[in-house]
């Protein structure tokens, strides 16, 4: 009897013994975390989607407590509301940000950019880049596999079954990014919205000589640099065969757009042209 009492007398006093290590040392090594994390984080949407920057809410709601103001910081998904409620809890002033959306810089639909050969494999862009150029001429173009459509967690974007190309649904894109990153050749690229959502930018990202992109692709960017020289407000640039409209200079005014002569040049949400009158020709004098 002596000697079970001994022993559960033993047991409590290192559990006890051990209880006393284990409280001095979270004591000592705790971990302080400011409780206004857990109120920016509830704050945000709980998409973790990526598109502040951050990995996941939780980390962006860490960003923004430990940072002295709100500049840089935007989440996409909850837009402009989100990010003042969040400077109202942390008593700081929301940076603004001008919306944006994803385009898709590739517009060798199948009528476009005929086919060469036949990929028999795992449908993925990725895959399907890091074997080969692809089932077409053109090694830049969309694949078509839809990677980005599997990325996107906001049924933002579909592929089109007849040009075989990914489009984007304007109301429900949160410009989170996920199918910029999930593209294995850069396609998609977040631009502002714009102006009552007008964009104008070029749809290609063919870096070949003009006369190897003509073969490859009817509307590729041959890198002529008529567009260059026609913008008014030097926003179009021209590197490696390929023009590209800087979104913070162009004012919209889509002369470019007239005087390409791939119609590489994509303009959204205009209203139609207006038909240009025929200038007649001056009658002859009577003789």
């Amino acid at each position: 009897m002596n000697l079970i009492l001994i022993a559960v007398i033993s047991l409590g006093a290192i559990a006890l013994i051990l209880a006393l290590v284990l409280y001095g040392a979270s004591r000592k090594f705790a971990v302080y975390e400011d409780p206004r994390i857990a109120l920016v984080n509830e704050a945000l949407p709980q998409a973790n989607c990526g598109g502040c920057g951050y990995p996941g809410c939780g980390g962006f709601a860490e960003a923004c407590v430990n940072a002295p103001s709100l500049d840089g910081k935007f989440c996409p998904v909850g837009g402009q509301g989100t990010m003042d409620q969040v400077a109202s809890i942390l008593g700081l002033v929301a940076g603004t940000a001008d919306p944006m959306v994803a385009v898709v810089r590739c517009n060798g639909s199948c009528a476009h950019r005929p086919r060469t050969n036949l990929y028999d494999g795992a449908r993925s862009c990725a895959i399907e880049h890091a074997l080969y150029g692809g089932e077409t001429a053109c090694s830049y173009g969309c694949l078509g596999c839809g990677d980005c459509v599997l990325a996107c967690n906001f049924d933002a974007i579909h592929m089109n079954p007849e040009t075989g190309l990914p489009e984007v649904t304007e109301d429900k894109c949160t410009a989170c990014g996920a199918c910029v990153t999930a593209c294995p050749r850069n396609i998609n690229q977040l631009r502002p919205k714009g102006k009552k959502s007008r964009r104008v930018y070029v749809s290609c990202v063919n870096k070949d000589k003009g006369a190897v992109t003509r073969k490859a692709c009817s509307v590729g960017c041959i890198g002529c640099g008529k567009c260059v020289k026609t913008c008014p407000f030097e926003a179009i640039s021209l590197a490696n065969n390929l023009a590209y409209i800087d979104y913070d200079k162009c004012k919209l005014c889509r002369k470019c757009v007239e005087v390409c002569p791939q119609h590489t040049i994509a303009e959204v949400n205009f209203p139609p042209r207006k038909p240009k009158e025929e200038v007649s020709a001056p009658a002859a004098a009577n003789a």
